[in-house]
């Protein structure tokens, strides 16, 4: 009789995860059967309808980033000591940095073993010209990173809740022979899209002062933290949805390729390439950087995270499952002071699968290309991807812009990018997973290594508590 209720309570703990896996299977199986149902190619008014339901849910959830990010960080570092938080902080820039530099570099190493672009075309045949596809904007390397930089400090936080900043290079229509990029007229405009690396810093900003200011900021602190944990219960109402939104997302993109069999012919050693390279991290190093900061195997954490990693999958964002990923987490036990402080951050900065997708991607195409690459170009593809991945959560269209900055690096026309644009789709919903149980994993690790002090702070926030109590008591 125990192992029946052993099952029963394992099945009921795991429900929503089970429900979602199976919600991705449905999704395959509704692609596959929609696609045999037609012998013409299915248009995108079709592919909108059936995708309906799926945006919808997403929609749910990025209408629930905004809140969540600001109220989380706001609360967290305004409810803890301004030393701890210091700690904390750098631990978060140290665990990013070495997960972000390692997913590089595998991924460097990978695609120069393997060599994709030589196995999969041979004679150079496969490029001819790269099709209809347009680079979204004009833009140099450069100009993508001072953007980003302007983007850290918003001029205005109302706008920065819906756009963000950007660099337009006009061609100079009263000019001939000019070829360089470089010489090209600067305007700047606003896209459509939440700064959210401007309103990090603002709410790391705003609690640092709240924790400065005591007693005095109590009830500012009291209202962030109100506002994070009512954001909580709406995606635990909102998540329940995930099951049925995630199987109409991936049929929808499913009915999207022309082409199974010339995509998987032309571009498989690519394919496997970067999958190979996000299962090692994923599995591998993250595993061995976990161990080696906890002295505990991470597999029973990793195996709590299973509804994380299938929205990942399912919505291909980051963002869109951090309130996911935060409920997770909670349900773990992980100290909340710790995860609204810790995620949010990492899901706008910490990009360990795409940084190993776009250094991937660009050596890929040079070789597609017969380029050969020397050192020098390696090591500056690794930096500009490095740099590129913290990029991307706040520039529209990322993985177009981010990747002409690394094929810049390599002296690549942006164009290339319509090389790749095939499997993208799906390699995006990869590399968001990878991103994402990294920094799940990452709270993880720091909960664990700060808890100590985390325990120190409580204990002293406690004792002030109970002095505030007793000197009122005294003055009645």
């Amino acid at each position: 009789m125990a192992r029946p209720k052993r099952w029963k309570s394992c099945m009921s703990e795991n429900l929503l995860t089970l429900l979602t896996v199976a919600g991705v299977l449905a999704g395959v199986a509704l692609g596959f059967i929609l696609r045999a149902s037609k012998t013409t190619p299915w248009t995108q008014r079709e592919i909108m309808y059936v995708n309906f339901a799926g945006d919808l849910f997403l929609r749910m959830l990025k209408a629930l980033i905004l809140p969540l990010i600001v109220g989380s960080i706001v609360a967290a570092i305004g409810s803890l000591d301004l030393s701890l938080s210091g700690k904390i902080g750098m631990r978060s820039v140290y665990y990013y940095g070495t997960t972000t530099i390692t997913a590089v570099t595998l991924g460097i190493i990978l695609v120069l073993l393997i060599r994709p672009g030589v196995i999969s075309d041979p004679n150079g045949v496969f490029i001819t010209e790269p099709g209809d596809y347009k680079p979204p904007r004009n833009i140099t390397t450069t100009d993508t990173l001072l953007d980003l930089v302007r983007n850290i400090f918003p001029s205005n936080l109302v706008q920065a809740c819906t756009k963000y900043y950007q660099t337009d290079l006009i061609y100079p229509k009263n000019m001939t022979g000019v070829e360089s990029m470089y010489d090209w007229k600067i305007s700047h405009s606003y896209g459509d899209g939440t700064n959210t690396l401007g309103l990090v810093i603002f709410g790391i900003i705003m609690g640092i002062t709240i924790g400065k200011m005591g007693e005095q900021g109590k009830p500012l602190l009291d209202f962030f933290t109100s506002l994070a944990d009512a954001m909580m219960i709406i995606t635990n109402w909102v998540i329940w949805i995930s099951p049925l939104g995630v199987m109409f997302l991936v049929a929808s993109k499913l009915l999207e390729i022309n082409d199974f069999g010339a995509v998987v012919g032309t571009l498989g050693w690519y394919f496997m390439t970067v999958l190979l390279g996000l299962f090692i991290h994923g599995f591998g190093t993250l595993s061995v950087i976990y161990f080696v900061c906890t002295r505990e195997l991470p597999f029973k954490a990793i195996s709590q995270m299973g509804q994380v990693a299938v929205t990942a999958f399912g919505t291909a964002s980051s963002s869109a499952t951090l309130p996911i990923t935060l409920q997770c987490l909670d349900d773990m036990g992980l100290d909340p002071r710790i995860t609204r402080f810790v995620v949010p951050i990492g899901a706008t900065i910490n990009m360990d699968g795409t940084a190993l997708y776009e250094a991937v991607a660009a050596i890929f195409i040079s070789q597609v290309r017969g380029i050969e690459m020397s050192l020098s170009k390696v090591i500056g593809v690794s930096v500009t991807a490095t740099a590129a991945s913290i990029g991307a959560a706040g520039i529209p269209q990322a993985g177009l812009v981010t990747m002409v900055m690394v094929l810049d690096t390599v002296g690549l026309p942006a164009e290339d990018v319509s090389i790749i644009i095939a499997v993208d789709w799906l390699l995006d919903r990869f590399r968001t997973t990878i991103n994402v149980v990294c920094d799940a994993l990452g709270a993880c690790i720091i909960e664990k290594m700060s808890r100590g002090e985390l325990d120190a702070a409580t204990a002293k926030q406690q004792e002030e508590a109970v002095e505030l109590t007793h000197l009122s008591k005294t003055e009645v």
